[in-house]
């Protein structure tokens, strides 16, 4: 890895193969450990640990976890029955002729050591100390593979993109504000009192500015920004790995994407089989209750609307019913099926009634009485269950019964242990609907066409083919050429073809309520450039953070982040936000009134 002025070589560089000769290393002590006169340090620097022999007892006391070291020595072979099988270097030590003390550290608020990482999280504190002394939680090997890892998916990302005649161009992340769904932050202009930037929350806008510039295939890792309520995988600052193609087709960039991905897993020695699968958004959400679906195991929804059209159970009597397996949950005991009602009260059902059948085959649990005997009869071959299964069922509106029904699989899945984070199950999502409803379909307005509609993706969607002429006719069942990358029930990246043209644009604005003097206002500065020859575009967008997390096996994308903020934007590290001095304040021109100039 090269020479400098503090190490002739890194930790694992030490090998069998310099047994006799002399190196020079520095790094973190990482443990210590007396033996009668002897001490035997690990030492720690980011490719790995070596452990160093020290026979001088006054050179090692003064040694402590994290000290910053510089040590020469001469290179052994460990005696016989001391290899560490568990370590690259395990066969060799370093005997210390010399050693510097380059840097000494405090009583630590948590342990950093190698010699944790394969016990307990629990050794760990909680996720707001790890991140006040983010620093130090980096310097943990589960930290620093996260961060070689996401640099080796950049790097491997940028070669693919290249070798497909990309360029990478950087956008500003000072911008006028644009609806993009979220709450932008916004930058007050100093020279300009009264007036405001926006941080982008993506730069859609502008690389399809680049488009009409002539910049046929563009790529760009861009930082964003969105001011929304806390969630808790979310980030209000994140990277997205956004492209961009124009003279393309929805095919032209699923391909692509497809070669991208496959150049990034491979950097972790996995083969992706392309092309990927494809599932309709209507599909998925019929078969697995998500537009994001976990392709990692089986059990769809079963639909159960049509059989029990007839039933005299009242809650079954809605307009849509629906089950999912639960394999050997008829050993399930009583208070864990009550703890399931808990669990789905959690997300807004008022419950999740069951059915389990013994091993009989005889039918049990809440549900089962309120049945007809022919329900009864048939319901196992239905739901497709076996003796000794449990049954779940949503009944309500179809939306929210399949996302119910949808969780439910998952968490099954999960209890199971179904959800191995090394295996990777790709999808395309594709076939999305253009709009989607803001308000009640059952509020008196919408018998009346006073509807409100929004974009399931963005303003910018071309309607599919088959909906160009119709769209604004019927946008309840228009569909768009847009599409999702899913991998693991995780939403990857998603994309569309772009509206090039201003007589669309205008329709597409008109049926979301935006007249021409507000998108003049808005984006007025696209709508002008389009009307210069647009080419057609289109493009998709990874979120760089999730694919990461993905790909590492994090449980939060806060793992693979080297500063992320915590709940609400807090960040621990630096005590940002904070407020402001008051001449900072009136620097800024925030209180502007433009009355008082008049």
């Amino acid at each position: 890895m090269g020479q400098t002025a503090y190490r002739t070589h890194h930790a694992t560089e030490v090998s069998e193969a310099l047994v006799g000769q002399k190196v020079t290393l520095a790094g973190w002590v990482d443990r210590r450990r007396d033996h009668g006169g002897v001490a035997f340090i690990d030492l720690r620097d980011s490719t790995g640990l070596v452990q160093v022999v020290i026979y001088d007892e006054e050179v090692a006391r003064p040694l402590r976890s994290e000290y910053v070291v510089q040590l020469t020595g001469e290179v052994r072979e460990r005696p016989e029955g001391n290899e560490n099988e568990h370590l690259t270097t395990g066969k060799v030590e370093v005997v210390v002729e010399g050693l510097k003390v380059l840097a000494k550290a405090d009583a630590l608020p948590f342990q950093v050591s190698t010699a944790l990482e394969n016990e307990s999280e629990n050794k760990l504190p909680g996720e707001d100390v790890r991140l006040k002394y983010r620093y130090l939680d980096l310097r943990r090997p589960a930290m620093q593979y996260n961060l070689k890892l996401r640099s080796d998916m950049t790097k491997a990302a940028r070669h693919a993109l290249e070798e497909m005649d990309f360029t990478e161009v950087e956008t500003p992340t000072f911008i006028k504000s644009t609806p993009e769904g979220a709450r932008d932050f916004v930058v007050p202009a100093r020279l300009v009192p009264g007036s405001w930037y926006a941080l982008p929350q993506s730069p859609q806008l502008l690389k399809q500015l680049l488009m009409v510039g002539g910049v046929e295939r563009y790529y760009q890792l861009a930082r964003c920004y969105r001011d929304e309520d806390f969630r808790a995988d979310r980030q209000p600052e994140f990277t997205q790995l956004d492209m961009e193609m124009a003279y393309v087709d929805q095919e032209d960039v699923m391909a692509m994407a497809e070669k991208v991905i496959a150049a990034i897993w491979k950097t972790q020695g996995h083969e992706v089989r392309l092309p990927l699968p494809r599932i309709s958004w209507q599909e998925a959400m019929d078969k697995y209750g998500s537009d994001k679906p976990d392709l990692r195991f089986g059990n769809p929804i079963v639909e159960l609307t049509d059989y029990f059209k007839d039933t005299p159970f009242r809650v079954f009597q809605a307009p849509y019913v629906g089950a999912v397996r639960f394999e050997g949950g008829a050993d399930t005991p009583r208070r864990q099926f009550d703890a399931w009602q808990e669990w789905a009260r959690q997300r807004g059902a008022k419950g999740l009634a069951y059915v389990v059948f013994g091993q009989d085959g005889e039918l049990k649990g809440p549900v089962a009485k309120n049945l007809s005997e022919q329900e009864r009869a048939g319901l196992k071959e239905a739901v497709g269950a076996q003796n000794g299964d449990a049954v779940f069922f949503a009944a309500g509106g179809r939306e929210s019964s399949q996302l119910l029904l949808g969780a439910a699989r998952v968490e099954i899945a999960d209890r199971a242990g179904l959800l191995k984070p090394d295996e990777f199950a790709f999808t395309w999502v594709v076939d999305f609907p253009l709009f989607k409803r803001t308000d009640d379909p059952d509020d008196d307005d919408v018998a009346v066409g006073h509807s409100k509609w929004t974009s399931m993706h963005h303003p910018f969607t071309m309607p599919s083919a088959d909906w160009i002429d119709s769209f604004d006719q019927d946008p309840e069942h228009a569909m768009s050429d847009s599409y999702d990358i899913v991998c693991n029930g995780e939403e990857m990246g998603g994309g569309s073809v772009r509206i090039h043209r201003d007589d669309i644009q205008d329709r597409v604005l008109n049926v979301l309520g935006i007249d021409k003097d507000e998108a003049q206002e808005k984006f007025g500065f696209l709508l002008e450039a389009f009307k210069y020859g647009a080419p057609p575009h289109a493009g998709i967008a990874f979120g760089w953070d999730r694919a990461v997390s993905i790909l590492a096996g994090a449980s939060s994308i806060r793992d693979v982040i080297a500063f992320p903020k915590a709940g609400g934007g807090r960040d621990p590290l630096t005590g940002a936000p904070a407020p402001i001095s008051d001449a900072q304040r009136a620097e800024t021109g925030v209180d502007y009134d433009p009355d008082e100039d008049e």
